[in-house]
């Protein structure tokens, strides 16, 4: 029963990760409403930070030695810092929440060159037909959107957005794949809420409304996403190829849109919609071994 219960965990693990990591761009809406996005991230990293130090006092996992606490932290930085604010900074400038999810869909692109060269992992023919499909999916979906002024600083963070996951995923898999994720993780929320702290401080006003609004959507940003999200893609890391990992991230815009129309009133035109099945369609292709 429980070979029986891990192998159904195994295949449901992708879908339940691409639907929480979805609901981090609406979740960022509704907190961005009532704070700038380096003071929120801030706030929602020193409430993990509690949660984790909980986690990891109960659990007593082995702690990493000096070299796996800068890897933890460096990892921490590129998959938490820079991508996180990434996207919050973009939603912030205009960028809606349904679109703020296309620019970092283009990881798989990254991480299939990247993770042949330094992994040394195989991509095989028919997984870069899939990598190329889905880039042509997400320039479909990009098509006739506004580039220039605010959107176009938002679009630019989410650039940043998209090389930071991509080099942080990476890392994650050839430095800290042995370090304890309770420990790991504890030390990569550490250094992120002092890297936000920071810069909250330096460009921010620190003004925060607490609504009810805020509180609920920090409450799922903290634990759903920062607990549930990030502790299943250590998981999917761990046991799954960088590539096949990282094209998960093609079927995050289609789930984030759909989500956004419902909640938002966000909408898509027909091409638009064709591009985010071509990302489907590219992520069968990616995930298949041969």
């Amino acid at each position: 029963m429980n070979k029986s219960f891990e192998e159904t965990a195994a295949r449901l693990a992708p879908a339940i990760f691409v639907v929480l990591w979805s609901t981090g761009f609406i979740g960022t809406k509704y907190v961005i409403n009532n704070a700038e996005p380096l003071t929120y991230l801030a706030i929602r990293m020193a409430f993990v930070v509690v949660v984790m130090a909980v986690i990891a006092a109960i659990a007593r996992p082995n702690w990493p030695d000096r070299t796996g606490i800068f890897h933890s932290a460096v990892a921490g930085i590129l998959v938490h810092g820079f991508y996180l604010g990434g996207t919050a900074i973009a939603i912030a400038h205009s960028v809606p929440a349904g679109l703020s999810a296309l620019i970092p869909g283009l990881q798989p692109i990254l991480t299939s060159t990247i993770a042949n060269r330094w992994l040394g992992e195989r991509v095989t023919p028919l997984q870069w037909g899939g990598l190329v499909l889905g880039f042509a999916g997400v320039v479909l979906i990009l098509h006739n959107r506004p580039m220039t002024g605010e959107a176009g600083w938002g679009w630019l963070a989410s650039g940043v957005s998209l090389i930071s996951i991509t080099l942080g995923t990476l890392y994650q898999r050839r430095y800290c794949n042995r370090i304890d994720w309770r420990a790991g993780n504890l030390v990569q929320y550490i250094a992120v809420t002092i890297f936000f702290g920071i810069g909250a401080f330096v460009f921010e006003t620190n003004v925060v409304h607490w609504t009810g609004e805020f509180v609920l959507a920090l409450a799922w940003l903290v634990f759903a996403l920062s607990i549930g999200s990030i502790g299943l893609l250590y998981w999917l890391i761990r046991h799954h190829a960088a590539t096949s990992v990282a094209s998960l991230f093609y079927l995050v815009p289609a789930v984030t849109a759909l989500m956004a129309y419902i909640l938002f009133d966000e909408r898509l035109d027909h091409v638009a919609i064709a591009g985010m099945a071509a990302c489907a369609a590219a992520v069968l292709l990616v995930n298949r071994r041969a």
